[in-house]
């Protein structure tokens, strides 16, 4: 079964990737506009989407072919992070103080920090953590069980893990869980109505997301309590070109890693759900298999989940790349989720197929210094949630269609009712 109607055809006038109606639109129209954008000459630019809390801006290339989002994450030297990554307007300073940590910068310093963290998150690292993810998906089973045959997968089993497993290593109690999900919610709403029902106070609500979780960190980091091994002492004690990280620094790092903790592989879990549900051949191909097969299935859920749909660059020099010249200043949005659609790189690349070969996708990022750091954590996570649920309740399976975030930016599941 294929995700989306390749017989589908979209006019070119009628793909506005800066209008959030676009984005409510069925999954095969969006595939179907992104592979008319992919089959153009070169990258099409967009007018920017007005918000009300920053200026507009000049707009921006959309890279949607795989080979061109591949050479530009080689290249930050040219398209760089440092002007903002995660936004595609220039956001005014104060939301410097949450948001603007090593994933809106450049090296040296984005190297500099980075090592600082990544040793939490190598495989090494990552094995010392097994147990802790493997009690905790047992424990959610248990209690899914034990509610009954159905439930909101999202908010019953895909949130459930990659919180509790990122606030440890962290080091934030248990009774600040519910403070980082609805936080990291609203960060990454898109202005979704559920999480910020009145966009003229967008900003005021994004500002008090990042600030609530600023004063967590803050607290934490004070705390007698803080275990020597969370990842927030080691930050606290960090030392980076001879000085130590300031309380702003430390907060706005924290709001990265606990977000992009959280929030991706939570969709990803979700969405790896529905596509065993629409593709039973694939679940039954998986079980027949599990050890040899899952390695793969996890490669596949994160392509077409793809749960980062876009990160923005900068050109900071005249740059030609593919036979398109590109003017220093311009903005490109890198879009994760069509080059992984891209069918000069997948044969039927719509499809949901777990023994596939070809890539590598682009999910966890391009290659280059911004690729995820929690890449390995979130193939962990995802691989021993589905083993305990395919173990345990191997009919599982979602009904109806998502309940799908309302944002150009992460590719989310607000909301998916299962059954078993």
């Amino acid at each position: 079964m294929t995700v989306s109607d390749p017989g589908l055809a979209i006019p070119l006038s009628e793909i506005n990737l800066s209008d959030i109606a676009f984005w409510e639109r069925p999954m095969a129209e969006r595939e179907a506009a992104f592979a008319v954008l992919r089959a153009q000459p070169g990258p099409i630019r967009f007018a920017e989407p007005e918000i009300s809390f920053a200026p507009p801006g000049p707009g921006y290339h959309a890279l949607v072919r795989h080979a061109d989002i591949v050479e530009a994450s080689r290249n930050p030297e040219v398209f760089c992070s440092g002007r903002s990554a995660t936004s595609v307007q220039d956001l005014p300073v104060e939301f410097n103080e949450y948001f603007g940590s090593m994933i809106n910068m450049d090296d040296p310093r984005h190297a500099r920090l980075r090592r600082i963290v990544s040793r939490a998150f190598t495989p090494k690292m990552i094995k010392q953590f097994e147990a802790d993810v493997q009690a905790e998906a047992t424990r959610i089973v248990d209690d899914l069980i034990a509610g009954g045959p159905g439930g909101d997968f999202v908010t019953e089993v895909a949130a459930r893990l990659p919180l509790k497993i990122i606030c440890d290593m962290m080091g934030i109690p248990e009774e600040h869980y519910q403070t980082v999900f609805d936080a990291s919610n609203v960060i990454l709403s898109g202005g979704d109505p559920e999480f910020i029902e009145d966009l003229s106070k967008a900003a005021e609500l994004l500002l008090g997301a990042g600030q609530r979780l600023q004063d967590l960190v803050t607290s934490l980091a004070g705390s007698r309590d803080l275990a020597d091994d969370a990842l927030i002492a080691t930050l606290t004690r960090a030392n980076i070109d001879g000085e130590k990280l300031t309380m702003q620094e430390l907060g706005s790092f924290f709001i990265l890693l606990v977000v992009a903790g959280n929030e991706t592989t939570r969709n990803a879990i979700s969405h790896g759900l529905h596509l065993f549900t629409e593709n039973p051949d694939q679940r039954a191909l998986l079980l027949s298999d599990f050890d040899g097969r899952v390695g793969g299935a996890v490669e596949e859920i994160v392509r077409l989940a793809s749960p980062v749909t876009w990160m923005r660059r900068t050109v900071t020099r005249d740059h030609e790349m593919n036979g398109t010249l590109y003017r220093e200043g311009d903005k490109v949005l890198l879009f994760y989720w069509s080059a992984n659609r891209d069918e000069d790189v997948f044969t039927d690349p719509c499809r949901f197929d777990i023994l596939r070969t070809e890539g590598p996708h682009v999910g966890f990022g391009g290659p280059g210094p911004h690729f995820c750091l929690g890449a390995h954590l979130a193939r962990r996570e995802i691989a021993v949630m589905f083993r305990e649920l395919f173990t345990r309740l191997p009919q599982i399976r979602s009904a109806g269609e998502p309940d799908r975030l309302r944002s150009s930016f992460i590719n989310g599941i607000k909301h998916l009712t299962c059954e078993f």
